[in-house]
């Protein structure tokens, strides 16, 4: 049974890439532009969640740092790993205080997204 990735991320040319790379390797892959997605997460049972730090179409003041604390403090959820995806400069310190289990800096390699799935997946 393939391991299922839930993908939250706003920019498109991003999204369809981390998708394809995903799928071609064998990964299940549910994906969103937004957070909204979240309400179904439950349902959905994702192995791993990549959500995007900066999300144009969510409520302004909650951002992937957030909505990761959110889902790490709910025992429905908590158990999932969360890796913080991002282009800030502080990237390590923002997935720290979203309680991710890892982050993922824009841009990347695609080895390196690999390394980061595998590593929270196995």
């Amino acid at each position: 049974m393939a391991k299922k990735v839930l993908l939250i991320e706003d920019d498109k040319d991003i999204r369809d890439t981390i998708v394809y790379a995903l799928k071609e390797h064998d990964y299940e892959v549910v994906d969103s532009e937004d957070a909204k997605i979240l309400k179904n997460v439950a349902e959905i049972k994702p192995d791993l969640i990549l959500l995007d730090n900066w999300l144009t179409d969510w409520k302004s003041d909650a951002n992937g740092q957030q909505l990761s604390k959110e889902l790490k403090s709910h025992p429905v959820t908590s158990h999932i790993p969360i890796v913080i995806v991002s282009a800030v400069s502080n990237i390590k310190e923002v997935a720290e205080a979203g309680m991710a289990d890892g982050y993922l800096k824009k841009p990347f390699e695609l080895s390196d997204l690999f390394a980061i799935v595998e590593k929270h997946i196995s």
